[in-house]
């Protein structure tokens, strides 16, 4: 009697030329190889993700304007400890705003314009792969949505997209 678990724990046999085996990233979709309009790596996600987190963060401390002094000296801070530097104060202040920025950014790029800032700097852009549409507003703002949660977009095809994109039928592909 075989065993049960052999079929589905050895995964599919990669054999050479295998039609579920794509050559690379996006053949399935339609995409090119190579050039505008190809699926981008993590590397390239990331670096958008980072420069978008620092944009907001700035556009955050505009808003709030928080005062380290101040906050450092609103503090009940128990007899014996050291109380945190202004700096880091004004990280912890900043932390919900930012984060409230970055989303609503996200939100409103990828439905207006199709791309974040950080995006826009590293050339790459949100497309759809089902038609060739915008994106709009409800699949950027689940795709938003499940982005908060970081762990989809850890998580990738064989396609290279993380599984908020394809739970949103989207992808990440270069502009320019």
């Amino acid at each position: 009697m075989a065993r049960m678990t052999g079929s589905w724990l050895s995964g599919p046999s990669p054999e050479p030329g295998d039609p579920a085996t794509p050559e690379y990233p996006g053949e399935h979709l339609g995409l090119p190889k190579t050039g505008v309009g190809s699926l981008v790596g993590m590397g390239r996600r990331i670096a958008a993700l980072f420069v978008d987190w620092i944009l907001s963060i700035g556009i955050a401390a505009l808003i709030v304007r928080p005062n380290g002094a101040q906050l450092v000296s609103d503090m009940n801070v128990p007899a014996g400890k050291t109380p945190p530097s202004e700096f880091e104060a004004v990280i912890n202040a900043l932390s919900t705003p930012t984060w409230g920025v970055w989303f609503v950014v996200g939100v409103l790029a990828v439905t207006l314009f199709g791309f974040t800032p950080g995006q826009y700097f590293l050339k790459i852009r949100v497309i759809r792969v089902d038609a060739p549409v915008a994106v709009g507003f409800l699949r950027a703002l689940f795709r938003q949505v499940l982005l908060v949660f970081v762990v989809p977009a850890l998580f990738t095809d064989g396609d290279g997209r993380g599984m908020h994109d394809r739970a949103t039928g989207t992808g990440l592909a270069r502009a320019r």
